[in-house]
């Protein structure tokens, strides 16, 4: 299922940032997906919370180079060193910042199995 990157939030963030972080994802069981790196499976994708967690996100921002601003609307904006003129809004600053981050790597849309979609 393709969905705009500028509007993923949830699971189906946190889904495409692991496969951006170069994990892959073991689906066997739909109701518990893991993360695999090295064809390892190691951590299940409901413990890896990019877009709310700034233990996973944090260093994400800071490798990146991600610039966050918050506007008079409460809204976060997030730009990447790559591409600085075109940033990426969300309703907190680690969502705006993990969408700007899957931007950069995938583009404007992205394809997630609909059974991992909310």
């Amino acid at each position: 299922m393709k969905i705009k990157t500028d509007t993923l939030t949830g699971l189906s963030l946190n889904l495409v940032v692991a496969l951006c972080e170069g994990h892959d994802i073991d689906i066997e069981d739909i109701t518990d997906p893991w993360l695999v790196l090295d064809g390892i499976a190691f951590e299940p994708i409901s413990k890896y919370k990019p877009s709310t967690d700034w233990a996973h996100g944090g260093p994400i921002i800071e490798r990146e180079g991600i610039r966050l601003h918050r506007s008079h609307t409460g809204d976060w904006w997030a730009g990447s060193e790559s591409d600085p003129h075109r940033p990426i809004s969300g309703p907190t600053p680690l969502i705006a910042a993990m969408r700007c981050y899957v931007t950069s790597h995938l583009g404007d849309e992205v394809d997630i199995p609909e059974e991992l979609t909310p």
